[in-house]
């Protein structure tokens, strides 16, 4: 089975040469997703750890729903964040809000020194379609 390469129109313009989403049999790999404005690539990303967090979960549902999918598809989960100690309590109440209890992906938080565009949260994703 080939892999399938999604370049939605509803989402986020890539900050670089990348697909939204990459298919591969049952998985779906969703890219990290910043705080970008999906209507106007030239806006600045908001500022603050929740408006981006909640940007960011905004435009992953924009790649997972161009895909045919929700959140209740997400398995696992990555988060980058550039500053941890101060960003991570917020982030995460906002994050769980999208999972269901007893249905929550599997997931990795981690501190970076930097993100593009100068973000400060970062989230991919790997969905599973049935």
């Amino acid at each position: 089975m080939e892999p399938i390469f999604h370049l939605l129109p509803d989402a986020p313009k890539p900050v670089t040469p990348y697909s939204h989403a990459v298919e591969c049999g049952p998985f779906v790999f969703v890219t990290g997703q910043l705080a970008t404005d999906p209507d106007d690539d030239a806006l600045p990303i908001p500022q603050g750890i929740e408006t981006q967090t909640l940007k960011v979960m905004d435009n992953l549902a924009r790649v997972l729903r161009g895909c045919g999918m929700t959140f209740a598809n997400v398995v696992c989960a990555r988060i980058f964040l550039t500053d941890f100690n101060r960003d991570y309590a917020k982030m995460n109440e906002i994050f769980s809000g999208y999972f269901i209890d007893g249905r929550r992906p599997a997931r990795t938080t981690v501190g970076v020194t930097a993100l593009a565009r100068g973000g400060i949260v970062e989230i991919d994703m790997i969905a599973f379609r049935p």
